[in-house]
């Protein structure tokens, strides 16, 4: 039985570009949660809107998105739909990496995506806040639209705040989907290193630490800002 010779030096020297593809990471994940939070605030605005054909859009987007594949997902807005006229241009002024027609794709699919999950989070902050707020906001002679967003969303957002952090972690483990596609994210980074060096197993293991680490470091960061909050409520 041959011995199990595991070598990292051998990796060490693509540290850098492992770096590289962690901060691609970090960029799509937020990009992501950006446009998901701005999507998923509209998709719970719809659902509480009196339009019966904004309810009705909202709950279809949001119970497609959430059932079906992100993989799936992103397949289809990234080879889908050009096929019929409608796709993304890069954005030369970005640079290589993150002007691509690929990652452009990559972050409007995957906020899409986000944008679903983060509705039903927004929903329960906005239901949480009492009743009797809407009816202080007409009290003082505003409108339901300035009550709302100067009111009750507010207050919704600090209540949704640790759920959006819980979005953002599961969008920087999810977003490496997007290495699939080519777009040169931390997980990509591993195929570039396996097939330069023929190392299999140390690059998935850098890879993993610097998941855990992103990850580590924004729930610790989280939880103090969780902390935080509530001690000055």
């Amino acid at each position: 039985m041959n011995g199990i010779n595991i070598d990292f030096g051998r990796v060490w020297e693509w540290m850098p570009t492992f770096f590289e593809g962690a901060w691609v990471t970090i960029v799509l994940s937020l990009s992501t949660v950006f446009l998901g939070s701005l999507i998923g605030l509209i998709a719970v605005l719809m659902k509480r809107s009196d339009i019966k054909i904004l309810n009705w859009i909202a709950n279809i987007y949001t119970n497609v998105i959430r059932g079906t594949p992100m993989l799936l997902q992103l397949f289809i807005w990234l080879y889908g739909l050009p096929m019929i006229g409608i796709s993304f241009s890069g954005l030369d002024f970005l640079g290589g990496t993150f002007g691509t027609r690929e990652f452009i794709t990559a972050v409007v699919a995957l906020g899409v995506n986000s944008g679903a999950y983060v509705s039903e989070v927004l929903r329960g902050g906005l239901e949480s806040v009492a009743k009797g707020q809407m009816e202080a906001g007409r009290a003082l002679g505003l409108s339901d639209r300035e009550t709302m967003f100067s009111i009750i969303i507010p207050q919704a957002i600090r209540i949704v705040l640790p759920g959006l952090g819980n979005e953002f972690i599961t969008m920087i483990k999810e977003s490496s989907i997007v290495s699939t596609v080519g777009v040169f994210d931390v997980m990509y980074t591993s195929n570039i290193v396996q097939a330069s060096t023929y190392s299999i197993f140390e690059p998935l293991i850098v890879v993993g630490v610097i998941y855990y680490v992103l990850t580590y470091s924004l729930s610790f960061l989280m939880k103090k800002w969780e902390k935080r909050l509530n001690t000055y409520a």
